[in-house]
């Protein structure tokens, strides 16, 4: 997969992509991420890529021109891909973990990394594919938010992982939360790893941990669940 952000500060994305398991996803080829600056391909002489609003009000606006001749040239130097383009915007469709299973099945993504007050609105209805949003929150810019679809869609790439099947247990892969986890010593201060996780019986932990996900599911997070106490479908 390759990956490509298009942002006025480049050099946020260093840090994130040169360390952990993204690091590690670009040394086994599984993804290859850029960084391209737009206001590069801004055509006013001062490099401008925004301006006061039509119709009055606060902020800036960012221009058409220096994003679309941006995308343009990823796709001239990436012929035969059809790319996902992402704009980050607190406006944008909630974030979900069958999201990110479903852009990890592409081959080419772009990430528009808008700041100041918004985009022009053609940028929205005549070049992008998709409107994320990580939450209901409004942030200085789309970086963050492209850093961390970058996360949740690398880790879902095949030979990413140490196991693929890693991803496959995650919360809110299968509708839940992820069951509890314990590790050595069985025993810490008084405080004792469950039975079961000790008795060795495959069948038994997994039906546990099934039940422990419901559980939890419905103490934290009710409203993933059906009125039957079932996992909403995806």
């Amino acid at each position: 997969m390759r990956m490509d952000f298009l942002t006025l500060f480049p050099e946020m994305f260093e840090g994130v992509f040169s360390a952990s398991i993204l690091k590690q996803a670009q040394e086994r080829n599984a993804v290859s991420y850029h960084t391209l600056n737009f206001r590069e391909f801004s055509a006013n002489k001062h490099q401008k890529v925004d301006d006061y609003p039509y119709g009055g009000g606060a902020g800036m606006v960012l221009t058409p021109q220096p994003i679309f001749d941006a995308v343009d040239a990823v796709k001239i130097e990436n012929p035969g891909t059809s790319p996902r383009i992402i704009l980050l915007c607190p406006q944008g469709a909630p974030y979900h973990q069958a999201k990110a299973e479903e852009l990890a099945g592409e081959e080419h993504l772009i990430f528009i990394c808008g700041h100041y007050e918004g985009y022009d609105e053609r940028i929205r209805e005549h070049l992008v594919t998709d409107e994320i949003s990580v939450g209901d929150f409004v942030l200085t810019g789309g970086e963050l938010p492209a850093m961390i679809i970058a996360d949740s869609v690398t880790r879902l790439l095949s030979g990413v992982l140490g196991n693929d099947q890693s991803a496959l247990t995650d919360s809110f892969s299968d509708g839940l939360l992820e069951h509890p986890h314990y590790t050595r010593p069985a025993e810490f201060r008084g405080m004792k790893v469950p039975d079961i996780l000790l008795s060795g019986h495959h069948e038994n932990i997994r039906e546990w941990r099934r039940e422990q996900s419901l559980q939890r599911t419905k103490r934290r997070r009710p409203e993933l669940l059906n009125c039957d106490g079932k996992p909403q479908k995806k």
